[in-house]
């Protein structure tokens, strides 16, 4: 079972966000650029990892 709250709550909007801030409003910018840029990615990391966990997610423990 996967929780979805987490992936689609949580996860694409994350990954939208950091795609956003990294090739849209980072070269508007030329004074923070880079940082920007690095925070743009970071929140796109986030973004992927919650998503992962969100698939991974059970509610029951996995007894094997």
């Amino acid at each position: 079972m996967t929780y979805k709250q987490i992936s689609v709550g949580v996860g694409i909007p994350m990954i939208v966000v950091g795609a956003l801030m990294a090739f849209i409003w980072a070269p508007t910018n030329t004074e923070f650029l880079e940082t920007i840029e690095f925070v743009g990615g970071l929140i796109g990391i986030l973004g992927v990892i919650f998503f992962v966990a969100g698939l991974l997610y059970s509610k029951e423990p996995i007894l094997s």
